[in-house]
Formats: C-alpha cells, structure tokens, sequence
C-alpha cells in the first residue's frame, strides 16, 4: 500500500502540554473528517542532548519544554495536498492566533516523506 507521511517537531512548554493536547485532539478529528488515515502526536520520554545534534537542539529546547514528535499519514502525497488544503481552510483552525498557540511555531519544522521501507508486525 503507497501512502505519504508529514512529519512535525516542534517544543512545548512543561506547563502547556495539557493545552497542546487539547489542540492536538481537535486537530487531529479534523484531519481525520478530511481523510487523513493517521494521525499522532508524542511527547518526548528518553530524548537526550546530542554532541552535534537531536531532537532538543533541533528545536533550541529550553529547560521548562519538552520535545513533541508527530506524524500524519495520507493515502498519497495528492491526498495530502488536497487534504492540507481543506484544513487550512477550516474555520476551526482558520482563525487561531499564532500568538495564542501553546507552543513557539516559530522552532517548529515540518516536512512531507515517501516511505521507502514500511514494516508492521504481524
């Protein structure tokens, strides 16, 4: 089975990760409705400083935040375009202020993947 994948890491402070989730649960219903097949987000449990890089340093993690690390999985990549698109323009999301998120979208990255190895336990 093809499928896309967009990726997300992004910090979240300690004292915002109840309200991220929130954020998170209604983000991932809507894109779900919109057809996305998967949707995750996870906080960071066994996520060590590198000598030249990882995950805390790829987002400048300061002391009172955590690392989230999350994955949406589309049928293709046109599906996730289409997809993204109607989120986008959702009025749920639409008019969120970025000032008002509960993290610095500012050392979120993002990027869209094609898998080249997909294994599932049977």
């Amino acid at each position: 089975m093809a499928f896309y994948v967009d990726g997300f890491v992004l910090p979240v402070p300690r004292d915002n990760v109840d309200a991220y989730k929130k954020l998170a649960r209604m983000a991932g219903k809507i894109w779900l409705e919109y057809g996305a097949l998967e949707y995750h987000e996870c906080v960071a449990d066994d996520v060590q400083p590198g000598k030249v890089t990882s995950f805390p340093q790829s987002v400048k993690l300061k002391p009172d935040e955590v690392v989230v690390f999350s994955w949406i999985v589309y049928k293709s990549r046109k599906a996730r375009d289409k997809i993204n698109a109607q989120v986008m323009k959702d009025p749920r999301l639409a008019g969120m202020d970025p000032k008002s998120m509960p993290f610095d979208g500012k050392r979120m990255f993002w990027g869209g993947f094609k898998p080249i190895v997909s294994m599932v336990a049977e």
